[in-house]
């Protein structure tokens, strides 16, 4: 498809796009920052938290430094950054699911949460997150498409600050919906509110990057709840200290 014209001050889109990165990688760094203040978590974790900090943390920083290429047109060096966060990607892959096996096994993942659907969740939404890396790689021709798939990439990784930031145990049953897809939702709808508002469309990038959102959590959702994932579930947490917590979602135990 081609590459749709944008009638807009290029610097005035560039400031929008940069301000929406931003907002999403607040909502990471904050829900993190907020779990750490509240002292439901701490530094004083297994090494796999770290590594797995350290990659996600890493990836924050290369998409905002990206970001902040294109909005002062250092369009050359963007570019061959872009193929850092290429090779960077599977890790994140990797290690998201690692953490999240190891998680369900150590403490049967967060209370809140149905087990086999954070089981099934976060990996659906890993596999959604670099599936719309590598498109807006593939469509790096085409600028108008290339920054809105990756801001909606951006947007699926915001689930685990949100699920900080949110009141999640006052959701349940609904806290992994509106934490995985309802609040990550809000920033290419807020794509395509800007989109209507500047150029009287929306521009079609959103409709795809919400579309994949909305259908990597809906087939999660349906293999979660069938008798296969149940089974799955069981075989991941059997002889783990995760296989005695209930399957259903349920208020955080209180610590004495």
């Amino acid at each position: 498809m081609a590459t749709i014209a944008e009638p807009i001050p290029r610097a005035r889109r560039d400031r929008f796009f940069l301000i929406l990165s931003l907002a999403m990688i607040a909502v990471i760094i904050g829900g993190f920052s907020l779990n750490l203040a509240m002292g439901r978590s701490s530094f004083a974790l297994p090494l796999i938290y770290h590594v797995h900090a350290l990659v996600f943390m890493g990836w924050i920083a290369i998409f905002l430094a990206q970001n902040l290429l294109v909005a002062t047109e250092h369009v050359a060096l963007h570019r061959r950054l872009g193929w850092i966060s290429v090779a960077w990607v599977p890790a994140m892959v990797a290690m998201g699911m690692a953490i999240t096996v190891y998680s369900v096994r150590h403490h049967g993942g967060p209370s809140f949460f149905d087990l086999p659907e954070f089981l099934f969740g976060n990996p659906a939404g890993l596999f959604c997150f670099a599936g719309l890396v590598f498109a807006a790689v593939a469509k790096r021709g085409q600028p108008d498409w290339h920054r809105r798939l990756m801001l909606c990439s951006m947007a699926v990784i915001t689930g685990p600050g949100f699920g900080r930031i949110l009141p999640v145990p006052f959701m349940i049953p609904w806290s992994w919906p509106v934490a995985a897809l309802l609040a990550p939702s809000i920033f290419p709808l807020i794509g395509m509110f800007v989109d209507q508002r500047r150029t009287g469309r929306v521009h079609p990038a959103w409709i795809w990057g919400l579309g994949a959102m909305t259908g990597s959590f809906l087939l999660a959702e349906a293999i979660a709840f069938s008798p296969m994932g149940e089974g799955i579930t069981r075989m991941v947490v059997a002889g783990s200290s995760g296989a005695d917590r209930p399957f259903a979602a349920h208020w955080p135990p209180i610590q004495p």
